[in-house]
């Protein structure tokens, strides 16, 4: 993580500061279990002052009922579900990244999607790798509004799937979670710590999957747009068959 992002979060209140040696800063095991616990916040879509506020109650003992364990401020749940690193952007960088197209209107349907906020100067981007992922494209030719339109569909598409798999989760491995005390947070860690790979490999595959299926159509429609035939098995033109330039293969005479 960049020392800006650190500085930036101890300017907001979100880290305590850290040990002074000199001109060295050592950072403890807490500072990291409370950076992986912002980083959860905010996939889970929390703002950064939000997570202020929580942060501030928790360590002034107004949480009740174990909350700050069930949301992993106490360490039982510090490690995420997700791998996101957040990133913090400059308006120059933010430039450097997306040129022209870093225009209000697509910084406000960014802010609107939840890819980044806004605090002072800066902006928090939500993930590293949406964020390259994003540049990668509009480097490829894709409008950043067209890549932004799209982002919000596969947020809608992706939180149906995250909820159809929480649902299965908690109906068959969690139970109810009603009469669970703070105490035994551990289970739901433990838990979603062996289903996280899971569900992962799922997606995953079923996207692999689904790509390949739209790719074939899509070469297929165009083969045939060209007068090509395609075999029905594979989506592939069929192999084409070259005359023999030797009589004799050809069944000649000689």
């Amino acid at each position: 993580m960049p020392v800006r992002t650190l500085r930036f979060y101890r300017e907001r209140r979100l880290l305590p500061p850290p040990r002074r040696d000199g001109r060295i800063a050592w950072y403890s095991e807490n500072h990291l279990a409370r950076l992986r616990t912002i980083a959860a916040l905010l996939e889970r879509g929390h703002t950064l002052g939000g997570i202020t506020e929580l942060i501030t109650a928790w360590e002034n003992g107004r949480t009740l009922n174990g909350v700050a364990e069930l949301l992993g401020l106490g360490g039982t749940l510090a490690a995420p579900w997700s791998d996101e690193t957040p990133v913090v952007l400059t308006p120059q960088e933010l430039a450097d990244y997306f040129g022209d197209d870093a225009s209000p209107a697509n910084l406000t349907t960014a802010l609107e999607i939840g890819y980044i906020s806004v605090a002072g100067e800066s902006a928090l981007h939500t993930s590293r790798r949406l964020l390259d992922a994003s540049a990668a494209l509009v480097r490829e030719g894709v409008p950043l509004a067209a890549v932004l339109a799209a982002g919000r569909e596969v947020r809608d598409h992706v939180d149906a799937i995250a909820e159809l798999f929480t649902e299965v989760v908690k109906t068959h491995v969690l139970g109810s979670l009603d009469d669970l005390p703070p105490e035994q947070a551990h289970r739901i860690s433990d838990a979603m710590q062996r289903l996280r790979p899971l569900a992962k490999d799922i997606v995953d595959a079923e996207m692999s999957l689904a790509m390949e299926r739209r790719v074939r159509l899509e070469i297929d429609a165009w083969l045939r747009g060209q007068g090509v035939a395609t075999d029905p098995a594979t989506g592939q033109a069929p192999p084409t068959s070259e005359a023999p330039e030797d009589p004799k293969q050809a069944g000649g005479n000689g």
